[in-house]
């Protein structure tokens, strides 16, 4: 033998272990999977889950052109028009067909932001940053839906004191 290992179970002690490994496996088999088991029917909801379900209508898109508040400080703008059959490929980006620099004002759009001509490192580009490229990864277009969660958000100006003077 080249060293002893203590981890070893001693022939006077080897038969002893059985009894603690059976009691272990019968807690799990009495208490843990029927515990599991009452689960699975909450998690699957109300339809069986391999029913074929008619999928509810898409609701109306807001193309209102009016510009919505933001829900939190740095959101990004959501898209106030329609974008259906807008291009938007490595080769083209008709969102910047308007919100461009140099076209925004003739289309009466707002500019893109400077953040978009900024590369990873902080350095200005010429043209927008191939990561900000994709407009939908950020910006999205809005449905005509209830919010999900309540929004609390209070903006930074209905904070604080009021001056005084009524102004």
């Amino acid at each position: 033998m080249r060293c002893s290992d203590s981890r070893r179970l001693k022939p006077e002690t080897a038969g002893k272990a059985w009894p603690f490994a059976a009691l272990i496996l019968t807690c799990v088999v009495v208490f843990a999977i029927p515990a599991l088991s009452q689960d699975a029917p909450r998690l699957t909801g109300e339809t069986p889950p391999m029913e074929n379900v008619a999928a509810p209508p898409v609701p109306k898109q807001v193309t209102d052109d009016v510009r919505k508040t933001r829900a939190y400080p740095e959101q990004p703008p959501v898209i106030p028009h329609s974008i259906e059959g807008y291009q938007l490929t490595v080769n083209a980006n008709r969102c910047l067909s308007c919100h461009r620099r140099e076209f925004a004002e003739a289309a009466g759009a707002p500019m893109v932001s400077i953040t978009h001509f900024m590369n990873r490192e902080g350095q200005m580009l010429a043209d927008v940053s191939p990561r900000r490229y994709f407009c939908t990864m950020c910006h999205v277009p809005q449905r005509d839906v209830p919010p999900l969660v309540e929004n609390t958000f209070v903006d930074m100006n209905d904070l604080g004191p009021k001056p005084a003077g009524g102004r």
